[in-house]
């Protein structure tokens, strides 16, 4: 897999076990940056996501986002000849990414004591639910489980609404990054001890990571944190306000800097002198009465006009967009944030771009997600050194 551009990471090699979300999009992120990632699947079905619509020419998109820059190999686990070629496989590893639920891994013979055994200088990142250890270690768990259990789903949604779970994985998202920063802060500690080391990263620890001070205000304070919809939770005002063309605009200018900025823009720079809205602390005390006023101001222009009032104040505000908004962003596309990927059987397949940019070894999308088990020729030829003839006796014997 060598191109002009081989990033940071050229050179690793990445087994890449996992399933879904978090693990996959891990993965990715080390394959952008430049690592011979190679997806492990199973042999005929291949990773569950597979299987998820929407589809375009019988594959699946929500594959194709977070499996991109990888290779993809299949091996029956059920088969004693493919746990034997696992654990060949992490012999020659890097990197070693699963998100089985725990106990699995210990069940092919694949157990770190063992992994580590086998290749000193290997890193393993285990993502579970509830992590590796502990009561609830066995117990199944998804993204939505654990927006609910880490109580962000109490934080989200309108204050007289239920509880919500957010508009994206967000809990997934965040294990992978965390489960990221642990591989490459043990790549760190590797290339000054030549010593691997696990890496243990929860669903449950990620999600209450994003609580803000709500653990400290509840044991500290007794004060138990909720939601307050689109509202900032530590200035005023900070909301969505709709516009006079039925737009959304939300804005930003809760600070005691910014806030006469805003009263200049609306016009009203009586409010400044109101002993309502002075100060920081008295607009966190009068926080309907603040929004109501810029709300009246919302409402009498188009979300446009407001956006170009606040913007030449220099007051932080966006117009709210919509999905079908950004993908027809031509700054979306001119800063790199949409991108398009050629796929062998979807053709040109429009996707979220690199969010990293590093100047002198840049990330880069070398290729799409790949289809199941096309690569396994030549990651076992590669890596193992099997011939043609091993590899036709796998196949036959539906070990891969």
């Amino acid at each position: 897999m060598k191109t002009e551009n081989e990033g940071p990471l050229s050179g690793l090699k990445v087994l890449d076990l996992s399933r879904f979300i978090a693990g996959p999009h891990c993965a990715m992120q080390l394959a952008d940056l430049g690592a011979d990632v190679t997806k492990v699947e199973r042999v005929n079905s291949g990773d569950d996501t597979r299987a998820l619509a929407p589809k375009v020419e019988d594959e699946s998109l929500y594959f194709m986002v977070f499996n991109r820059n990888k290779r993809s190999i299949t091996l029956n686990f059920r088969e004693p000849r493919a746990q034997t070629l696992l654990r060949e496989l992490i012999a020659k590893a890097d990197v070693v990414i699963e998100n089985f639920r725990p106990g699995t891994m210990e069940k092919m013979g694949c157990d770190w004591d063992t992994l580590h055994a086998l290749n000193p200088r290997l890193i393993m990142a285990r993502i579970s639910g509830y992590g590796q250890t502990g009561s609830m270690a066995s117990e199944p768990c998804f993204d939505a489980i654990a927006q609910a259990s880490t109580g962000l789903m109490d934080l989200t949604g309108q204050p007289d609404g239920p509880p919500t779970v957010a508009g994206t994985f967000a809990v997934d998202y965040t294990t992978a990054l965390y489960a990221t920063i642990g591989v490459l802060s043990a790549l760190s500690h590797r290339d000054k001890t030549g010593e691997g080391q696990m890496i243990d990263v929860s669903l449950m620890g990620c999600g209450v990571s994003l609580l803000l001070t709500a653990v400290c205000e509840q044991a500290m304070l007794g004060r138990t944190m909720t939601r307050v919809g689109s509202r900032d939770r530590y200035s005023s005002p900070a909301q969505t306000f709709k516009s006079r063309d039925g737009h959304w605009v939300y804005l930003i200018a809760g600070n005691d800097a910014h806030f006469p900025r805003l009263a200049r823009a609306m016009q009203r720079p009586e409010l400044l002198d109101d002993p309502r809205y002075a100060t920081h602390a008295s607009r966190m005390s009068h926080i309907a009465e603040v929004e109501a006023e810029v709300a009246e101001w919302v409402l009498q222009h188009d979300a446009d006009e407001v956006v170009a009032k606040l913007r030449a104040v220099e007051v932080s505000c966006s117009k709210v967009a919509t999905v079908a908004d950004v993908v027809a962003s031509p700054y979306m596309r001119e800063a790199g944030h949409i991108t398009t990927v050629r796929h062998p059987k979807a053709g040109d397949v429009t996707m979220q771009g690199l969010p990293i940019r590093l100047s002198a070894t840049p990330a880069s999308i070398r290729k799409s997600a790949p289809l199941l088990g096309e690569d396994s020729a030549s990651v076992l030829d590669e890596w193992l050194g099997m011939s043609d003839a091993d590899i036709a006796a796998l196949r036959q014997g539906g070990v891969i």
